[in-house]
């Protein structure tokens, strides 16, 4: 029985990804290689800052009856986002990526969705640490999620977070989910 248990842990060990290694240094190279060229880029930026101002108001009340909106697909919620010029730029992204990114999306300085490469589950991501760790903390802050597997892309993915600066001054959001098949070692 020793020996058995003693086989499975070395065979499990061989088989665990590199992408379990990861951290916030490997984070940052991501983001300074592949990711800040087009998250900093003025279109991100604008279209930000303009649903920053149209959702400045927005009490809690609001934000639940839009993201119940948006999980019940409905359309008149969905549609304006992931239509959007925005929107058109991260699926370009991640069309260009090579199986890169599997998903990215953008959020506001509510945390609600403002462009995104395919619908999320969610609009209002403002009750998860992938805002709340980025967003609220601001500039060089970062979001690591898990390895999980993404039933869109039928990939393991892991999701990573920054903040969206204007400046100095956190206005946003983005996370991208990147194919685990290229995490660093």
């Amino acid at each position: 029985m020793k020996k058995l248990l003693l086989t499975s842990l070395l065979v499990s060990a061989t088989f665990i990804s590199p992408a379990f290694a990861f951290d916030a240094n490997d984070a940052k190279k991501i983001y300074d290689e592949r990711i800040a060229s087009w998250a900093t880029a003025p279109t991100v930026i604008n279209a930000i800052k303009t649903q920053n101002e149209q959702t400045t108001g927005f009490d809690q009340a609001k934000i639940d009856e839009l993201d119940k909106k948006w999980q019940s697909d409905d359309a008149t919620i969905i549609d304006p986002v992931i239509n959007n010029d925005l929107s058109k730029e991260l699926k370009s992204v991640v069309e260009n990526s090579n199986s890169y990114f599997a998903e990215i999306f953008i959020m506001d300085a509510k945390g609600l969705n403002v462009g995104t490469s395919a619908k999320t589950s969610d609009y209002w991501q403002g009750d998860e640490a992938k805002w709340q760790k980025t967003f609220q903390v601001g500039a060089g802050s970062v979001d690591i999620g898990d390895v999980k597997f993404d039933e869109s892309s039928q990939s393991y993915t892991r999701q990573l977070s920054f903040p969206v600066m204007d400046g100095e001054t956190p206005i946003g959001a983005v996370t991208v989910s990147i194919n685990a098949d290229f995490l660093p070692e």
